[in-house]
């Protein structure tokens, strides 16, 4: 697997891969993260990640042996309008999906270490994130999984209702 810097000509690959953990979430029933809409067939879904490919936003893209697409991970020294604030510069983790016909080889694995070490690389003492917290907590497991520590609950308000969203840090 390699990580390299992603870029406007990336965004139908990132699309495909929200679009396929969508229909992976809806098909377990659950809805409550991202709906049961693919991202690309939602205007403001499509404007955000193309808004992901401009400054201040990186985008690291992981590919396997044959140069296909199968994670990202957006960084930002800008925190989401929900999260809030703290006292401190940081890198913020906008999105990580991965391709999930290949869960558990290790993809959000290796973008969260490279996260950690662009972090490293800008100076910067904290790395944060923020899930879907609803329902089982799950997402919020797999993100202690990968070293985070659960800090902050918030709550954003959505069209479809309350969204219910934990944010975690890792401290270097």
């Amino acid at each position: 697997m390699k990580i390299r810097t992603g870029g406007p000509d990336d965004i139908p690959d990132i699309l495909a891969l929200l679009d396929s953990a969508v229909g992976w979430l809806a098909g377990q029933g659950r809805t409550g993260q991202w709906g049961d809409q693919p991202f690309s067939t939602i205007p403001a879904r499509v404007e955000q990640v193309s808004e992901y490919a401009t400054e201040p936003f990186l985008i690291r893209l992981a590919e396997d042996d044959e140069g296909r697409t199968v994670g990202c991970c957006v960084l930002s020294e800008q925190r989401g309008k929900y999260i809030p604030a703290v006292d401190e510069p940081e890198l913020y983790v906008r999105i990580l999906v991965t391709d999930r016909s290949r869960k558990g080889s290790g993809i959000g694995t290796a973008l969260i270490a490279d996260a950690v070490e662009e972090t490293r690389r800008r100076s910067l003492g904290l790395l944060r994130v923020d899930c879907y917290a609803g329902a089982d907590r799950r997402l919020v497991g797999q993100y202690r999984a990968l070293g985070f520590t659960e800090t902050e609950s918030f709550e954003a308000e959505q069209p479809n209702g309350i969204w219910p969203g934990q944010v975690l840090a890792i401290r270097l």
